[in-house]
């Protein structure tokens, strides 16, 4: 939700940093944000609407990928990410613990990357 919080163009940014890239969202994140939209009042369903919208651009493929049994989204995101676009610092040090590469907001105005995979 960094677009509506930060003012910050991701998928520019993303563009910048990684100049041949895929984005990829996995449904089970539409339907979190979805959830957050529906249940939300305020800045945070603002935030959430404009996420959804971002994520019907063409530079962005949505797939389909199930949730195992009892796993939590944060738990999904990392066993099928190689690269993970993520300010939850909780999440992004999971990710690196995995050798996981973790695309992140720095000082509020641009993306960066943590860790390198060959990007």
């Amino acid at each position: 939700m960094i677009p509506a919080q930060f003012h910050v163009d991701i998928l520019e940014e993303t563009g910048r940093i990684i100049p041949n890239y895929k984005l990829v969202v996995p449904e089970f994140v539409i339907h979190e944000l979805e959830e957050i939209k529906k249940r939300s009042r305020g800045k945070a369903k603002i935030e959430a609407s404009i996420a959804l919208k971002i994520t019907e651009s063409p530079q962005i493929n949505v797939i389909k990928v199930d949730l195992k049994n009892r796993e939590s989204v944060d738990d999904a995101l990392l066993r099928i990410s190689s690269v993970l676009c993520t300010n939850d610092i909780g999440l992004r040090k999971r990710a690196r613990e995995r050798g996981i590469t973790v695309i992140y907001l720095r000082q509020k105005k641009y993306l960066a990357v943590d860790g390198y995979s060959g990007l």
